[in-house]
């Protein structure tokens, strides 16, 4: 359901992967990969939107830094993953989501969904680029939590996550009281089916939300 596309940024040319829907697109997402890479869960995460309707496009952001990159879930890929994300920056990334989003014009209304990394990523987004978002345990959040929101979000987070205590949650909260805050009885990455903390059932019901937001937002 999905193919690997050239995409032009301002940073160069990188891959992306690009799922499409059956029928005529009820609008376009931008996936935003955690620190793994566009790997075989994100590419099925794109897929599963383009079930729902959309076209989804997940950009391989290190492929700046070096092409291919798919990591693993284990101490190595997480340590690599790190550094790599340490030397590509949050500006850059937003601006390839920028011309990714660009891309997508003329497809109908655009939105971003991220995970981890990728989750502090769509906060961006919908910060600084207007795009309706959301976000899924994104640790790195609370900085720019003062900034003004240019367009609707809502936030996934899990209540074992020791990356984002609670107090680091209800900072989301106070600062952003407009845009909804789910909270779930699983651990970072719950949704992520490769790894030892998925939680189906919080999995189901944060996707159930992330699609009405959609529905909401991209009609």
């Amino acid at each position: 359901m999905g193919q690997w596309i050239d995409l032009h940024t301002a940073h160069g040319d990188i891959a992306a992967w690009r799922a499409e829907p059956a029928g005529k697109p009820r609008g376009a997402i931008v996936v935003i990969q955690e620190i793994f890479g566009v790997n075989p869960h994100i590419r099925s995460v794109a897929g599963d939107f383009a079930s729902e309707g959309y076209v989804a496009l997940a950009p391989a952001f290190f492929d700046v830094l070096e092409p291919g990159v798919e990591l693993g879930y284990d101490d190595e890929g997480i340590a690599r993953g790190r550094d790599l994300i340490t030397r590509l920056g949050l500006e850059k990334t937003v601006g390839i989501v920028d011309d990714a989003a660009r891309s997508l014009s003329g497809i109908g209304p655009i939105g971003t969904v991220g995970y981890c990394w990728g989750g502090t990523v769509a906060l961006l987004a919908a910060l600084r680029l207007g795009l309706p978002s959301v976000s899924y345990y994104g640790s790195r959040d609370v900085p720019f939590l003062g900034e003004a929101p240019k367009a609707p979000l809502i936030f996934h987070f899990g209540e074992r996550d020791k990356s984002i205590p609670p107090e680091m949650v209800q900072q989301h909260r106070d600062a952003l009281p407009q845009m909804p805050v789910y909270t779930y009885p699983a651990d970072h990455g719950f949704n992520c089916d490769a790894r030892a903390s998925y939680d189906p059932a919080s999995a189901k019901l944060a996707r159930q939300r992330t699609l009405a937001f959609f529905a909401d937002h991209l009609a």
